[in-house]
């Protein structure tokens, strides 16, 4: 199938590694020209090496740290002026931290809401301009199924993550007669560096711990960040084309509940 990606321009933050550089590498294997930020430069310039080695594909890298508002402006006008104004925009950042409600002051939770939604706000505001006059967009956001239902210790995380979908589903809403299109992506339990952390100190092998995490998940296992990377390439799409507003967790069926 051609997802109709060929040429586009495509903007992924934290994509050195993880979720975020599948989804990177998803698309430009689909032929997009793919700009990648993270804070770190060194594993960046290793990400853009290994996407241009497998794909052939155009690949702009720029340290970024998405939480500062000048560093965002810098990325985005660094996009524009090597490739043109992004046609499609993933917006991805690492979590909150784990915890419960006494252990977290007021910077604590201004850190979370830092991360998590004002971190897409000014990514969205940098690049609709562009979209609005092509008439065309794609902007997605990974967030966690705990956009569904809370999970257990990530109180942080369950506060703000489900502000952050209100804010895209009230975007998609606005903007669908434009034709850009919104959406928000939940993982579940991907097998990622953050879901390994907890296999330090566990005592368990890394066979035996994944075996745990695995329990409640109907597939019995996590996924893989190619098969998460597989649909945030499909919703970047044209494609996807009258899909827009949903939260749509990748979960292997772990979120039990109907909405």
């Amino acid at each position: 199938m051609d997802l109709g990606l060929k040429g586009k321009v495509a903007l992924v933050t934290a994509a050195s590694k993880g979720m975020g550089k599948a989804c990177a590498l998803g698309l430009a294997a689909e032929g997009a020209r793919v700009a990648i930020a993270a804070r770190t430069e060194a594993d960046l310039k290793v990400t853009a090496d290994e996407i241009r080695a497998q794909t052939k594909a155009d690949v702009l890298a720029v340290p970024t740290d998405v939480t500062k508002l000048d560093q965002v402006r810098t990325l985005v006008a660094r996009v524009t002026q090597t490739f043109g104004t992004p046609d499609i925009l993933i917006a991805n950042c690492g979590g909150p931290p784990r915890g419960y409600f006494d252990e977290f002051n007021d910077e604590a939770w201004q850190a979370a809401v830092d991360v998590s939604l004002l971190s897409t706000v000014r990514l969205i505001r940098e690049v609709l301009p562009g979209m609005r006059a092509k008439r065309w967009g794609r902007i997605l956001t990974i967030q966690s199924v705990s956009v569904k239902q809370p999970l257990p210790e990530l109180l942080l995380s369950n506060a703000v993550r489900p502000g952050v979908h209100g804010m895209m589903k009230t975007l998609a809403g606005q903007l669908g007669a434009e034709g850009i299109l919104v959406n928000t992506l939940c993982p579940g339990r991907i097998v990622t560096d953050r879901l390994l952390g907890g296999l330090k100190g566990s005592g368990l092998s890394r066979e035996e711990y994944l075996s745990r995490q695995s329990a409640d998940i109907p597939l019995g296992r996590p996924g893989t960040v190619e098969e998460f990377a597989s649909v945030a390439v499909f919703l970047a799409s044209e494609r996807a084309s009258y899909v827009t507003g949903v939260a749509l967790q990748v979960d292997g069926g772990l979120v039990r509940g109907l909405l």
